[in-house]
């Protein structure tokens, strides 16, 4: 009972803050119509960028507290940070005061309710870890259907404001769930902090590859879920139903989440994550690159937000595999932290490649996308083979 309580506060800590982070497109497209409509594109990515960042970035701090500590303090922290930063957004009004609430003070929260959530779940689940993890991350899915068009209504009927205060009030009231239920199978003792805790995992080639792979593939991943809106209306789709792409993904990611991590403990969590990262750069070259219409778009949305959901509940299954559960905290802090430098310049580097969102051409955007996820995908592959000793065909 005390694992699956604590499946449900993963859950809704997923809900409450990488659910948050998914709704980073209807952000980017709110702002370059009012607040922010004076910066460039890039400029007002590095708003949302930070959002994704500073949730990954936390992994080491978060992770050495968890190890220490347990979770309890570290999640009533990110409910003060994560509420806080949210109320703070409400009343901003200037560039460096969204950088400030939205891009630090509030993700310094979502980091904490993230990497607590991932920890105490791989605690208490070995053989059905993946299938756990993916639960509730589909917390993330459900908060990317919900928060996005709460916003969006919010935004047509409220102000600004109060909007975000709304969205505030039913965070908060997850994270009291979240703060009741979330544990740690552990007994956790406090010990020393060497800085060399968080390097020594560098050393193991495993967790080298499959960091790098994370890397790669989260550095294209996120771009659909900040671009789809702004490219299906510069194909000619009305921006009240290009509003609704980002829910149609996060709906769509919830069986991603969940069917194939029940697979992946069955055949393998390595072969399932190349299988469903490779059909995302399929997605983004086939259907994304050269898509026109309505139908394309929402059908690239369902299938991508599947396959792509897959990925993001695998990643934290796959770094648990190789490590020791006793230093989850600190191992899963690196490669979070790692990874955080790719949900950093990810956004930005696309703005760059994308000057006018409504009249530029979408073509470099679509190939970096595809590039850098691929990549991913062949150190995946690579750190198969090195786990498998060379053979292609093996439960990893």
């Amino acid at each position: 009972m005390a694992a699956w309580l604590t499946v449900l506060g993963g859950f809704c800590a997923m809900f409450v803050s990488f659910g948050w982070v998914n709704c980073m497109g209807i952000f980017i497209d709110y702002y370059k119509t009012h607040q922010l409509k004076d910066e460039s594109t890039s400029t007002v990515t590095w708003v949302t960028s930070l959002m994704t960042f500073m949730m990954f970035f936390g992994g080491p701090f978060v992770g050495i507290l968890f190890d220490n500590f347990g979770p309890r303090y570290i999640v009533l922290a990110g409910t003060f940070f994560h509420v806080f930063g949210l109320m703070m957004i409400s009343i901003s009004s200037e560039y460096y005061q969204f950088l400030l609430a939205q891009g630090l003070c509030s993700p310094i929260g979502t980091s904490a309710l993230f990497h607590c959530s991932i920890n105490s779940i791989s605690t208490w689940f070995g053989r059905r870890r993946a299938l756990a993890l993916g639960i509730a991350t589909s917390g993330a899915s459900l908060g990317g259907v919900i928060l996005p068009i709460m916003l969006t209504r919010l935004f047509d009927q409220l102000d600004f404001g109060w909007a975000v205060r709304i969205c505030a009030f039913l965070i908060l009231f997850c994270l009291v769930i979240a703060n009741c239920t979330l544990k740690s199978r552990l007994q956790h003792r406090r010990k020393p902090f060497h800085f060399r805790d968080f390097a020594r995992p560098l050393r193991e080639v495993p967790f080298l590859l499959t960091t790098a792979g994370t890397f790669c593939f989260f550095w294209g991943m996120f771009l659909p879920f900040s671009f789809i809106p702004s490219q299906a209306q510069k194909n000619g789709m009305s921006a009240s139903l290009a509003s609704y792409l980002i829910p149609i993904m996060n709906a769509a990611s919830t069986p991603g989440r969940i069917i194939p991590p029940y697979l992946a403990d069955l055949f393998g969590r390595f072969n399932l994550m190349i299988l469903m990262t490779f059909l995302s750069v399929i997605l983004v070259l086939g259907v994304w690159l050269p898509t026109h219409g309505n139908v394309p778009s929402i059908l690239f949305s369902a299938f991508y937000g599947f396959s792509s959901g897959t990925a993001v509940s695998l990643a934290p299954a796959l770094v648990a595999q190789i490590s020791e559960i006793r230093e989850i905290g600190v191992r899963s802090g690196t490669y979070f932290f790692l990874v955080s430098f790719a949900a950093l310049t990810g956004t930005p580097i696309a703005g760059a490649l994308l000057p006018d969102p409504l009249r530029g051409s979408y073509l470099k955007l679509n190939v970096f996308c595809a590039v850098v996820m691929f990549s991913g995908v062949v150190f995946y592959c690579l750190a198969k083979l090195w786990i498998s000793e060379g053979r292609v065909v093996k439960k990893v």
